[in-house]
Formats: structure tokens, C-alpha cells, sequence
């Protein structure tokens, strides 16, 4: 019998793949879920860090619309050019209380010059959409 971790999601890809954490990449990770490290599965040598520039990427997990705007503004000038930042808020299947939605997450970042490119499944609480610099913006 094969079993899915837990961490894995619906795909079976660990949670740090669908992310784009890859090896020596430079990651902050905010508010998240106790058993964080847990659900990203058997990552290595991603360095977490609470530094405030240059960054590979960084994930939010919140459920306020006023703090999520705020984080898109002040995280969007702390990654590189062609990082990401992946936010992170209750599914409807959870039926747990969340101001947010992927609307209101893709509404703040065009009007940033950031755009979403993907989204996908943490676990069964947290859903997360991915926020990058448009293009032209880099």
C-alpha cells in the first residue's frame, strides 16, 4: 500500500517542490502553521531567514485582507527581481473564518505591478497563490 504524506497535499509532489524551493535558496517564512517544516517534506539546504532584501522567495500565511495588502507591499520590495512570494490563506473547505480570496490576492498585486502565476494546495486548511514581478516590471 503506498501512502501519501500528509505533507505532499493532493499531488503527491512535497510542498517545498510545488514552492520552487530548490537548494541554497533564500526563504522567509511568516505566520506559518506549527507543523510547517512537516508539510514541506524532505526538503535540504534551503535557508530560512528573516533577512529583508534579496530573497528567493517568501511565504505568508494570513487571513486578514488588511494585513495580506500591507505584506504584498513592504515583501514585494524584499525579493529579487524574479522571486516570488506565495500567500497563504484558509480554503472554503475548511470552513474556517478568512477575510481572503484569490481575488482579492490577484487585485493587489496587478495594482503593485506584481502578478499570480500559480496557485496550489498546502494541505487541507491553507490554499496559496503565487505572487511574482510582471515582467516588465523586473
Amino acid at each position: 500500500m503506498t501512502m501519501i504524506n500528509k505533507a505532499s497535499g493532493y499531488s503527491g509532489t512535497p510542498l517545498y517542490k510545488k514552492l520552487g524551493m530548490k537548494p541554497h535558496s533564500k526563504w522567509k517564512v511568516i505566520a506559518p502553521p506549527r507543523d510547517y517544516h512537516e508539510l514541506l517534506g524532505p526538503f535540504d539546504q534551503i535557508d530560512f531567514s528573516n533577512e529583508a532584501a534579496d530573497l528567493d522567495g517568501i511565504h505568508v500565511f494570513s487571513n486578514q485582507t488588511e494585513e495580506i495588502e500591507k505584506y504584498m507591499i513592504t515583501l514585494s520590495r524584499q525579493i529579487k527581481k524574479n522571486g516570488c512570494i506565495w500567500f497563504s490563506w484558509y480554503k472554503k473547505s475548511a470552513r474556517l473564518p478568512t477575510g481572503i480570496t484569490e481575488d482579492i490576492l490577484r487585485d493587489t498585486a496587478l495594482s503593485l505591478g506584481l502578478v499570480d502565476v500559480k496557485v496550489c494546495s498546502v494541505d487541507d486548511h491553507w490554499s496559496a497563490l503565487k505572487i511574482v514581478w510582471r515582467v516588465e516590471n523586473r
